[in-house]
């Protein structure tokens, strides 16, 4: 009878607490999709860094899941065995994926951190290997030093992941998430019923997101519409939607294998964006009302010039060192910085790993600073 009794007021709480949490998310998302309908300027702002967000992060982390949760669901590959046959080798292969173009890579190797599979070490090195969406940027104007700071990142991840395991060892922090709220398997939700919606604006959005990544100009070929803000706004516009309606927790959207593949994959690309396009919010919204201008930092003594890339490498998202790779490129800051901010940002994937592990993350991050600190000055000392 107490079995009983206990077993109800236990699904009492589960439905209570996941009550609560869908109500915060849909507050969230409502919040969000409301500041995209504003009038004027501040409206403009707004939807383009949704358009942004949708088309520079988000549709390139949709394809790099499709390629990882596509391998664990719809072949043989295990990615858990896989990870578990090659403890050895995990910051490696951490830093690698963390040193691809974009954030795709970075944000698997979190999620599996996150699920207790991969140590601190691998998180420390990812962070530091990801240049994020500005080594889009880097590749297509200057290619060579794309892959200098690609080959880079892989060194400094490697190094940075070992030093951290050898100190702490690889228990160090080691996630070992659990989620109860939802005890029954839902292997489809309401927001299942928007998947093939989200998949039409999505295709084209990725062919467009590669043309944006190596600056081409869309707008150009479709002179009669903004076929970009169009496709962008609509892609991050449903992304909310459906993310802040869905009664599986973040956590659960990539890692409840019972449900199929292009579920999965949509309800963790919609979590990541979610917070990516908050990233930009605030990040644009802070410039809008302030207005600052960012170059103004750089105007200094140039021995202090790295030391303030590597400080904005610690802002989470990609819109930040955009800006930075950006004023490389212009030639208003030395490669020695550049090097310093690819090393200490960590791009978009620490979204996902404040949101699920702050600790971790924060700490991770902190960790990125003092490689930044020497490759950067190193490299001002012996080549600029």
């Amino acid at each position: 009878m107490n079995a009983l009794i206990n077993a109800i007021k236990h699904r009492k709480d589960v439905a209570l607490a996941n009550d609560a949490r869908l109500l915060k998310k849909s507050f969230f998302g409502l919040l969000i999709l409301a500041l995209a309908f504003q009038p004027g300027e501040f409206g403009n702002i707004i939807r383009q860094s949704m358009t942004d967000a949708y088309l520079q992060v988000s549709v390139f982390v949709g394809f790099t899941l499709f390629v990882f949760i596509g391998l664990d669901s719809l072949t043989k590959f295990d990615i858990k065995t896989f990870l578990f046959k090659t403890k050895k080798f995990h910051v490696p292969i951490a830093s690698f994926l963390g040193a691809l173009p974009g954030c795709g890579g970075a944000i698997i190797v979190v999620t599996q951190y996150i699920q207790g599979r991969i140590g601190f070490g691998s998180l420390v090195a990812v962070l530091t290997a990801t240049m994020g969406d500005a080594a889009f940027l880097i590749l297509a104007i200057e290619p060579q030093t794309g892959l200098f700071i690609f080959l880079l990142g892989i060194f400094v991840g490697i190094i940075s992941g070992y030093a951290v395991d050898l100190i702490h060892g690889t228990k160090f922090l080691m996630q070992n998430f659990q989620d109860n709220l939802i005890s029954e398997s839902l292997k489809k939700t309401f927001v299942s019923k928007f998947n093939i919606f989200w998949l039409i604006i999505f295709l084209p959005g990725f062919v467009l997101g590669i043309l944006i990544a190596f600056q081409i100009n869309i707008d150009n070929l479709f002179p009669f519409m903004s076929f970009v803000s169009i496709i962008g706004s609509s892609g991050a516009i449903l992304s909310i939607f459906m993310w802040s309606l869905n009664p599986l927790s973040d956590f659960q959207c990539s890692t409840d294998k019972s449900r199929g593949l292009l579920s999965r994959v949509i309800d963790t690309t919609n979590f990541v964006s979610t917070w990516v396009i908050c990233g930009f919010l605030v990040f644009e919204i802070f410039m809008f009302f302030t207005s600052i201008d960012l170059k103004y930092f750089f105007d200094i003594w140039l021995p202090f010039i790295p030391i303030i890339a590597i400080l904005f490498g610690f802002l989470p998202g990609c819109g930040p060192q955009v800006v930075v790779a950006t004023f490389y490129l212009n030639g208003f800051i030395p490669l020695s910085a550049e090097i310093g901010n690819a090393i200490s940002n960590d791009g978009d994937a620490l979204f996902p790993a404040i949101a699920l592990a702050p600790k971790a993350a924060l700490i991770a991050t902190l960790y990125s600073a003092l490689p930044a600190i020497v490759f950067a000055y190193g490299y001002m000392i012996i080549f600029e």
